[in-house]
């Protein structure tokens, strides 16, 4: 628990019992985080702030999506950050990501529930685990110190737009994996099953992602519309975070483009070369088939010009060589062999 007064910290850590008390102060803001709470501890949270139970069930519920809902007195979001994925970081922009840190990972991207409760001069985060780092939430808020004076609705800007931040560094993570496929794809060499895993396992993460970044939208939209703080102050920032939430979705979605284009032109170049080996082979049957026709037309019991005789077999070895090196010749200026 964190309590400010006129926009300056006086208490951190303060005990539960408090909390409504610290709530009815003037000019005070309040901020609670839970962190796998149990269903105890709510019930006390609900009956001292006045939730609804069904505000209180969404918060534990599995499988929720992000979402802003308006009861009496407060408003409820929920929200997922992306907690980690498992793909390397360019440290180059210019170079991008190595090929050999992307290919044979999966990339499983891990999320983080943080849901909340926005009250008169408090805001209440609940999260089902540790993942999420709070500090830079909390960082945020004491470097715009100036910004906490304007209520609770800076409390929660600062949430969302630490939220939003880590939506942007997992998809530059995702953008510059599947860069560095590119560079791969286009090789000489051919790729192969662990080039298509990693493929599923990137539109798998996109597909993920994506379930969690375009309701962002509708929750900042919502909290803009219902945001119960007054201050005009905070418009522009949250038409910022707004834009913020949009180029992600928009981001995200080329992103799914992107690697879906990548999974068919992967397809596409194996098809290619598929039909290179055959014509290859084709070629080289053609070739063989010469002197296999040759050899078994003069292997034949029938006399023939230089039959049972040394220039016979001369003959045969000449018309080989001949015909084969230009079969050679041929399929070799036409791209066959």
């Amino acid at each position: 628990m964190r309590v400010w007064r006129d926009g300056v910290l006086v208490a951190e850590d303060l005990p539960h019992a408090e909390l409504a008390e610290q709530m009815r102060a003037q000019n005070t803001l309040v901020w609670v985080d839970l962190v796998d709470p149990s269903p105890a501890d709510l019930e006390v949270l609900a009956r001292d702030l006045g939730l609804s139970a069904g505000s209180i069930e969404d918060a534990m519920a599995p499988h929720e999506r992000p979402k802003v809902v308006r009861h009496p007195g407060y408003l409820f979001f929920q929200t997922y950050a992306t907690a980690g994925v498992d793909l390397p970081v360019a440290s180059d922009p210019q170079t991008g990501v190595a090929v050999a840190d992307v290919v044979g990972r999966d990339g499983t991207l891990s999320l983080s529930r943080v849901s909340g409760y926005v009250l008169p001069q408090a805001l209440v985060t609940v999260r089902l685990d540790d993942r999420f780092d709070m500090s830079e939430v909390v960082r945020r808020w004491t470097e715009d110190y100036d910004l906490v004076e304007l209520g609770e609705g800076a409390l929660l800007h600062g949430l969302l737009d630490t939220i939003v931040d880590g939506h942007f560094d997992t998809i530059q993570r995702l953008d510059d994996a599947i860069e560095a496929l590119e560079d791969l794809l286009f090789e000489d060499k051919q790729t192969g099953a662990d080039f298509a895993r990693t493929i599923f396992g990137l539109r798998k993460d996109l597909v993920q992602l994506r379930r969690v970044v375009l309701p962002m939208r509708e929750v900042v939209n919502g909290l803009l519309r219902h945001r119960p703080s007054g201050h005009s102050e905070l418009d522009s920032a949250y038409d910022d975070l707004y834009d913020h939430v949009l180029r992600a979705a928009e981001w995200t979605e080329s992103l799914r483009d992107m690697v879906t284009t990548l999974f068919e032109t992967n397809l596409s170049l194996q098809d290619a070369h598929l039909n290179i080996v055959m014509r290859k082979l084709a070629g080289w049957a053609a070739i063989i088939a010469v002197p296999t026709a040759i050899t078994g037309w003069f292997g034949q019991n029938v006399p023939y010009w230089g039959f049972q005789d040394s220039t016979g077999l001369w003959a045969s070895v000449v018309l080989i060589a001949v015909l084969s090196v230009g079969l050679f010749a041929a399929f070799r200026r036409n791209g066959w062999v």
